[in-house]
């Protein structure tokens, strides 16, 4: 069977409210361990708000400093190799390697696009099919070094798979899935069809739905254990703040 876990999202507003509140995120449980003994990582359901690794203008309470802390707390003696990403405001599921091999191991399983990543997106409007593939380079915004965009001197292959969950009065529930993953990836994507992200301050709507950040989140990771080969499967449920915005959309508010 394969090795799951449902990872709830209001015990993950919880967490991050308490993080917030000084507790070193990894005491406040945001780590959740896939396997006790042998599993060789971890999957970490992040809440918005915290960043994965230090940057300009974030050098503290990082999610990367966090598992440093977990390690160095004597609790686990292992180095922390974060094998993907997710912005800042973007909340859910990200894999951590507990060792050089296993962080090899994704990275191979991510470059030969056997690690599936499903994410949550709620957009403005309605796009005409219920299912599609967004195949456009993405590369640093010609104007704006700080964002993204597909209209980039220096692209990179880009590709997003979605399917409408459900459609809502003036938006749709989309769940997207990542072939490739480039930086604001499905954020770019969505936008430069149409279709922005709710909420996102940065390529689609701010404050809509009562949103103070983009409605995205990872909500599934699936792929072959890369040390046992075991089937794994995980998820996670929207947080609070989404689905309240899910229900004011609904709502047609």
């Amino acid at each position: 069977h394969p090795a799951r876990g449902h990872l709830a999202g209001t015990p993950a507003q919880a967490l991050a409210g308490r993080a917030a509140g000084g507790e070193e995120p990894w005491r406040a449980g945001i780590v959740h361990r896939l396997d006790r003994d042998t599993s060789g990582l971890l999957v970490v359901d992040k809440p918005a708000g915290v960043v994965v690794h230090p940057a300009r203008g974030h050098s503290s309470g990082t999610l990367a400093q966090a598992l440093a802390g977990r390690a160095a707390g004597g609790e686990e003696s292992w180095r922390a190799g974060i094998v993907h990403r997710l912005d800042r405001d973007t909340s859910g599921l990200l894999v951590v390697a507990k060792s050089d091999a296993v962080h090899r191991a994704l990275k191979s399983l991510i470059a030969a696009r056997a690690l599936r990543r499903e994410y949550l997106a709620l957009v403005d409007g309605h796009p005409p099919a219920r299912t599609g593939t967004i195949d456009a380079p993405i590369g640093r915004d010609r104007r704006d070094r700080k964002l993204m965009s597909i209209d980039s001197d220096d692209p990179r292959e880009a590709r997003s798979h979605f399917e409408i969950e459900r459609l809502l009065p003036a938006a749709a529930l989309l769940r997207v899935v990542l072939e490739t993953g480039r930086t604001h990836q499905i954020r770019v994507h969505l936008a430069a069809i149409g279709y922005p992200v709710c909420g996102d301050p940065q390529y689609g709507t701010r404050g809509r739905f009562g949103l103070s950040r983009q409605f995205l989140h990872a909500a599934r990771l699936a792929f072959a254990h890369p040390v046992t080969g075991s089937p794994v499967d995980v998820r996670s449920e929207l947080p609070a703040d989404l689905v309240a915005a899910l229900e004011r959309a609904e709502r047609g508010e």
